[in-house]
């Protein structure tokens, strides 16, 4: 009886020295951190009904907080912002697609590639990813591997307001839609956003806030309330005027900015990268040069039909995949066509830029682009200021009058060049694709790192201007920013004779 009694007792203080632990180890973190830091993962169910992971770093760097910084904000929309939005994706309005569903599946990233070819065997790392799933991907990207996500926005450095603008817009492009119509879902979003008491924060008016859209700019700028013009003006409105957007092409106003569209690659681990780096570096290209893409015979100022009129004159040179009549929704398809190229040309198509352009660097082709729209201008955070480094330019003027021959413009180029703008664009891969966010594993940047670096970059410089008294509304939100005044200078092109 007494032994059992002495076992009690030392159980009961086992048990209490271990909550008196438990209390001495919350409060070191109380005092040395903020209460956001007390958990590494914290799940959450949001308005929207919809449970996600938030992670935050409890690691001090010479006694510092890692986040200190980086915090980042998240609103919990109303669902009618993005889930359900989402949600209607058997919409045949949705990209003119009767089932988006398998596009939109495993985190926005769409269905595992289907290899049916052993020769054309890849990782689990690849998908059929649509061009316009980036809405999905970041958000995802940011709910479940953000090291710095926080539930009090006063500790924030960035607001993020998971809109889908893009999947909104273009249930409203095709058909008999008023500007109403297609203007509604914004015009409650800048209502409900406005209201929120992190909206005035220290003065900033929104400018902390940013969203990121799958869509192009053109289509959320229309610039008057006319029926027949189009997309919405969810960026002329003045709230949108005070948020800086992420978009897979921007206009020139300088609150948008480009990033990269999706490609198919979203791998895990850097030694996925690596590995895939290694054979694109050793890969034989047996062709100079390809085009994958369609002819755009309603538009008068496309050079397309004159690029696959020289191509097919140059069958031995040139590799042609028509859209008109090839699968070129089929990553394995598209993918051997760039990595058996030296360079890839990447055209306009219907707007300036194409996700074609990451495609062909993430098979180890150098682009070739004819308008500086295309890249030059629009991705300044992920591709090199110097753009002969990893490009060629040739103006599409030239091409559209006759006066230059793709062929022998390409053969003038030396293959020391060669190997260094490839090397160049091979060293880009990691830089321009969507890691997994299901991985633990996070050593390598990726797209999504680029970016929200760049945002706190520009949010902290409007602070700075606050700090010493300046307007934070000075150039954050100007049309024809400096990407309009950029001068093809030596080095973008250089005709070759």
């Amino acid at each position: 009886m007494a032994k059992t009694q002495t076992i009690a007792w030392v159980n009961h203080l086992l048990l209490f020295s271990l909550i008196a632990l438990t209390l001495v180890f919350i409060s070191y973190f109380t005092i040395h951190h903020n209460s956001a830091s007390l958990a590494k993962y914290l799940t959450e169910t949001t308005a929207a009904g919809v449970t996600f992971q938030q992670q935050y770093a409890a690691s001090n760097v010479a006694g510092g907080n890692t986040c200190s910084g980086r915090y980042i904000y998240v609103h919990h929309l109303p669902t009618r912002f993005n889930d359900d939005v989402f949600n209607s994706c058997r919409d045949s309005s949705l990209l003119k697609n009767p089932d988006m569903c398998p596009n939109l599946s495993n985190l926005g990233f769409g269905a595992q590639v289907n290899i049916k070819n052993p020769s054309e065997r890849l990782a689990s790392s690849w998908y059929a990813t649509n061009h316009f799933s980036l809405e999905v991907i970041f958000r995802h990207r940011l709910m479940k591997s953000y090291d710095c996500l926080t539930n009090d926005s006063s500790l924030a450095s960035l607001i993020y307001v998971p809109f889908y603008p893009g999947f909104d817009i273009v249930r409203h492009l095709w058909g008999n839609y008023n500007t109403t119509v297609r203007d509604a879902l914004g015009f409650e979003l800048v209502s409900w956003l406005k209201n929120q008491p992190n909206w005035k924060t220290s003065g900033l008016w929104g400018r902390d806030h940013f969203f990121v859209s799958g869509r192009i700019a053109w289509d959320l700028r229309r610039p008057d309330d006319d029926d027949s013009h189009w997309g919405s003006k969810l960026m002329q409105l003045p709230e949108a005027m005070n948020m800086t957007m992420l978009s897979i092409e921007t206009t020139s106003w300088s609150n948008e900015l480009g990033i990269p569209y999706p490609t198919y690659f979203h791998p895990r681990r850097l030694k996925e990268v690596h590995r895939w780096q290694k054979r694109m570096t050793r890969q034989k290209r047996p062709y100079l040069f390809s085009f994958v893409g369609g002819p755009r015979a309603n538009m008068t100022d496309s050079i397309r039909g004159e690029l696959i009129n020289q191509c097919l004159a140059s069958r031995r040179n040139c590799k042609l995949l028509n859209c008109h009549s090839a699968n070129c929704m089929s990553p394995i398809e598209v993918l051997k066509v760039f990595r058996n190229s030296v360079f890839c040309l990447q055209p306009a198509g219907d707007s300036y830029t194409r996700r074609s352009t990451f495609d062909s660097i993430l098979a180890g082709c150098i682009p070739v682009f004819f308008h500086p729209f295309s890249a030059y201008t629009q991705y300044i955070w992920h591709l090199p200021r110097n753009y002969s480094s990893y490009s060629v330019y040739i103006p599409e003027n030239l091409v559209r009058e006759g006066r230059v021959s793709i062929r022998m413009q390409l053969l003038q180029v030396s293959k020391a060049e060669v190997v260094s703008m490839r090397q160049e664009v091979i060293n880009l891969i990691p830089k321009v694709i969507y890691r997994d966010p299901r991985s633990k594993s996070k050593d390598f940047e990726d797209a999504f790192d680029i970016a929200v670096k760049g945002m706190l970059e520009r949010v902290g410089k409007v602070r700075r201007q606050i700090e010493e008294g300046k307007d934070p509304g000075t150039g954050f939100a100007e049309p024809g920013s400096w990407k309009l005044k950029l001068k093809l200078e030596d080095g973008w092109y250089r005709e070759r004779s």
